[in-house]
């Protein structure tokens, strides 16, 4: 086993390195769970009633984690817009 010693500002370099490193990759992956505004952006609608539809309907999965806070899954809003896609001729 070998052991690296390193002087204090390199191991802050480096650690400062890893963390902007694993920051940049989790910002290129979106969040799982999304708020309702960017759900209706993402089905490309303008309205809550019909996302509560949806809801309603069991179309798309949701959470609802406190009492007026309701989350929506993105990878079943992609789902529900590939079901509904049309093939060309």
């Amino acid at each position: 086993m070998q052991v690296v010693c390193l002087q204090e500002e390199a191991f802050y370099a480096l650690f400062d390195k890893v963390v902007e490193h694993i920051e940049s990759t989790r910002k290129n992956q979106p969040a799982k769970w999304i708020d309702g505004e960017e759900a209706m952006q993402v089905l490309s609608i303008k309205s809550t009633s019909t996302l509560q539809k949806l809801r309603d309907e069991g179309k798309i999965r949701f959470s609802q984690p406190y009492r007026k806070v309701i989350l929506y899954d993105r990878d079943s809003l992609h789902e529900y817009i590939e079901k509904h896609a049309r093939e060309t001729f």
